[in-house]
């Protein structure tokens, strides 16, 4: 079931394919009535109409433009009409949206349409064709094949003219991929995967010279015109030749419609209402000057052009035809051919979406450097460096301050470099956000996914960096002391990226998330029980914080693993025969060594109590990432 072929294949190849095969339950029209949002101002504190009363209609294979000044409420219209609009309790939204004349459901709406947003939320270590396949696995339901996934991502390709770029990135910061205008291409192909009967684009040639916007836009339109598809879109001043491709205009000012029909028809429209468009002027531009107030000297006369555009609109014709067609009885007639049967389309199987999302992290990990790359040459630097600042340290008591010390810099700064794992999990979010937006999947998955991918890169970083540093620094050298630290470091690991995505969801702005990440492992640095002994710690700290500290307990585990039981020799004393002097106190003493227990019993940890401190990280682990699965699932994007 090829979705998308090439112009020429499309003429010559049967009707039943691609789009033509899902005529059985075509939208013949998407249609909004009486939208209303409303917020409460900030100054005056009374309500304030963004959007007031809009209503409009758009037909199997048309393109609508909706246009206005900044603030005309245009992104709020396209985020209401696609179901993106969240009310809060200082906002109200009034609408009723219909296809073919009835209401639809939720479900039912997002299973007929795609929503590209005007970010290309895209997963740049991916290329074309495997971000394409991946949408299709994340989309598409298990009935259909291999074979049929792989005929439409190959008409995708054809389609939208990025079949010799098919093997190329999308693009990272490091490396370099395909152009913006591709990339646009690319957004909006990816959300046609499932062949949606309605397109809703959020400034689609932002960022894109008019030679790029063109061709995108053209493409869109292609599609539109083959597969009867209803494309709404946000655009901003496009040139004359991308304006041109649209079939309707929906021009708005001050969340009031100036104008709501077709494109061929504005400059007679406004030439019958005394404003005349000059030659040569871009129509998309001419427009925007009339109904924008914000730039002009004298507003009284420009609020006054604007109330008489509104007013015009609302009392002419065409509004009034417009009006008649949304209540036409054809509208109720095909409800039935389209609400109903579109709604049982199958999604894809929510068991396997988290193993696709493993397959597609899997990609994302080892060719973006930035994932985990960069961080595991971090960690390799600071191994060599801790391994030589503590280099070869003896067993002897002088030295014992000196271990204590590589201890809780190599658990504490190890958990605080897993800032750098925040610019990777925001670009995942990113993406989470954009697919969940569009009904592919949950937070469960999400966070389920990025748990496990993360496993075997933390487990490496945690066997490269301890066979640098453990044995350069002289640790306990025993098979057993060695994995046992390197059980100890890799919980750590996991708890302090647990805590990176817990913070990175809850406030996902880099500086900020840099920031509240910093100051968190920097509080769990002070209360670890190195900087003041547990013992000692201020009654606040220690039971509010300390005992939540996942890195009191990595610290407390190494410890154990280094001093419950070694020995180390006391300090000499010269002229006293047999003489020595230990700085613990311990059943060692008169043998001249300090027994490690000692050490331990001065911060008043034991041994034996191993598996009970692991099971506390654990439990720390999967706190972290309960509440930041919490977070996901109570944000409403």
């Amino acid at each position: 079931m090829s979705t998308f072929k090439s112009s020429e294949d499309v003429e010559k190849g049967p009707a039943g394919s691609g789009y033509a095969q899902l005529t059985n339950d075509t939208v013949h029209s998407f249609s909004w009535e009486c939208v209303t949002v409303t917020v409460k101002d900030r100054r005056s504190k009374l309500p304030l109409e963004i959007l007031s009363g809009v209503g409009g209609m758009v037909g199997a294979g048309e393109m609508l433009a909706l246009m206005g000044p900044s603030g005309s409420g245009k992104t709020t219209l396209l985020n209401v009409l696609a179901h993106r609009a969240a009310t809060t309790p200082k906002s109200t939204i009034q609408q009723k949206l219909c296809i073919n004349g009835v209401p639809a459901t939720l479900a039912s709406f997002r299973k007929l349409s795609s929503y590209v947003e005007q970010e290309d939320a895209l997963v740049g270590s991916l290329t074309v064709r495997e971000t394409l396949y991946f949408a299709a696995e994340l989309a598409l339901p298990s009935s259909i094949t291999k074979s049929e996934r792989k005929s439409r991502i190959g008409g995708l390709l054809s389609s939208f003219g990025l079949h010799n770029q098919s093997n190329t990135l999308i693009g990272t910061p490091i490396r370099k991929g395909v152009s913006g205008g591709q990339k646009r291409r690319v957004s909006v192909a990816s959300q046609l995967i499932t062949s949606p009967k309605i397109l809703f684009l959020d400034e689609p040639t932002s960022g894109l010279d008019s030679a790029a916007s063109y061709e995108v836009m053209r493409f869109v339109r292609d599609v539109a015109r083959k597969y009867k598809v209803l494309v709404i879109a946000s655009i901003h001043q496009p040139s004359t030749t991308t304006f041109e491709l649209f079939d309707k205009l929906m021009l708005l000012s001050r969340g009031k419609v100036a104008y709501n029909g077709p494109v061929a028809g504005v400059k007679d429209y406004f030439a019958g209402l005394g404003y005349n468009m000059p030659l040569y002027t871009n129509p998309a531009e001419f427009v925007i000057e009339l109904v924008n107030t914000d730039f002009s000297h004298d507003q009284s006369a420009a609020t006054q052009q604007l109330t008489h555009l509104h007013t015009s609109w609302a009392s002419s014709p065409a509004a009034a035809a417009l009006a008649t067609n949304l209540h036409s009885p054809f509208q109720n007639a095909v409800s039935s051919l389209s609400c109903t049967e579109t709604s049982s389309h199958d999604t894809a199987n929510p068991l396997l979406i988290p193993l696709t999302l493993i397959h597609r992290s899997f990609i994302k990990s080892y060719r973006d450097v930035v994932a985990y790359g960069i961080r595991i040459a971090m960690y390799m630097g600071l191994a060599i460096m801790m391994g030589t600042v503590w280099l070869r340290l003896d067993p002897v008591q002088g030295n014992i301050q000196a271990f204590i010390n590589a201890i809780f810099f190599g658990g504490a700064f190890m958990s605080f470099m897993a800032v750098a794992y925040i610019p990777a999990y925001l670009e995942d979010l990113s993406i989470y956000t954009k697919e969940r937006a569009n009904g592919l999947y949950g937070p469960t998955a999400f966070m389920l996914a990025n748990f496990i991918i993360g496993i075997p890169y933390l487990f490496l970083i945690t066997i490269l960096f301890s066979i640098i540093s453990y044995w350069l620094g002289n640790f306990n050298p025993t098979a057993h002391g060695f994995w046992t630290w390197v059980l100890w470091l890799f919980l750590d690991l996991l708890a302090a990226e647990s805590l990176v995505v817990l913070l990175s969801s809850l406030i996902p702005i880099f500086v900020v998330a840099l920031a509240a990440t910093a100051f968190a492992n920097g509080l769990w640095m002070c209360v670890n029980g190195f900087m003041v002994q547990p013992s000692t710690l201020n009654v606040f700290w220690r039971y509010v914080f300390h005992y939540i500290d996942y890195q009191a307990y990595v610290f407390r585990g190494m410890m154990v693993n280094e001093f419950g039981d070694r020995n180390y020799e006391c300090e000499m004393l010269e002229g006293i025969e047999g003489g020595c002097r230990c700085m613990y106190t311990s059943a060692l003493q008169e043998q001249c060594l300090v027994e490690g227990k000692a050490v331990l019993g001065v911060y008043g940890y034991k041994t034996g109590d191993v598996g009970r401190y692991v099971g506390y990280l654990l439990v720390i682990v999967f706190v972290y990432r309960v509440l930041g699965w919490v977070v996901l699932y109570l944000r409403k994007h």
